[in-house]
């Protein structure tokens, strides 16, 4: 074997290759969907309180929680009164209780948005849908009643939950997903709200939804300019 020339650096070492990352379990997984204190902070005390009230509904006495609903309720008769207080306290509840497909949305949503947005536009996001979506049903049936074209009663109707809320934050984060999950996910749930409007079940509360999916659309804008890494 012929000698190394003296002076000759040894020739550098093969590089090896950094191993693939490694898949996330599916536990780890999971844990990405629910809210955590570092990472959703908002989304995580938020599903707090509301399970909180939720156990409150389950299990306090039923004229109670009824008295309560009615208290938060976003009714005209109440906006008219203490419209801070009843939009603040309506968000207190889901309606349904936990077991409500709402309270699944909500942590999932929510927190998807907030891990791509930050929890300020988060909550931005759904205190405007759930207020500006309220005021956009409950103003009409207020001049309604006015004008005579509705009962006195209508100023009492029982309104109150996340709804809003979870519908603009649907729609805010179709904009922050890949092109084609955004436009899914904004399809299925536009055609499921359609379906409930046509369906003319409670349209008070479906054009609600609607309308809040609308304001979640609007903010793209702004939410893309402080879109953080998933």
């Amino acid at each position: 074997m012929p000698r190394q020339r003296p002076g000759t650096p040894a020739p550098p070492p093969a590089a090896v290759p950094a191993p693939p990352p490694l898949p996330l379990s599916r536990p780890r997984r999971l844990s990405r969907l629910l809210p955590t204190p570092a990472g959703t902070p908002f989304t995580f005390a938020y599903a707090a309180v509301l399970a909180l009230t939720s156990l409150v509904a389950a299990l306090a006495d039923p004229a109670l929680v009824h008295t309560l609903h009615q208290g938060s309720s976003t009714d005209v008769a109440h906006l008219v009164r203490t419209p801070v207080l009843v939009l603040v306290a309506s968000a207190l509840w889901i309606a349904g209780g936990i077991v409500s497909p709402y309270a699944a949305l909500f942590v999932l949503v929510l927190g998807a948005l907030e891990r791509r947005a930050g929890g300020v536009r988060a909550a931005c996001v759904f205190l405007a849908g759930h207020v500006l979506a309220t005021l956009a049903t409950e103003v009409p049936v207020g001049l309604a009643v006015l004008a005579g074209h509705l009962p006195a009663t209508s100023l009492h109707r029982l309104d109150y939950g996340i709804s809003f809320g979870v519908a603009a934050g649907t729609g805010a984060l179709a904009g922050l997903l890949r092109p084609w999950l955004g436009r899914a996910v904004l399809t299925v749930t536009a055609g499921v709200l359609l379906s409930d409007l046509l369906a003319y079940r409670d349209p008070l509360t479906d054009w609600g939804h609607v309308i809040a999916l609308a304001i979640g659309v609007s903010a793209w804008p702004w939410l893309r300019r402080g879109r953080r890494p998933a």
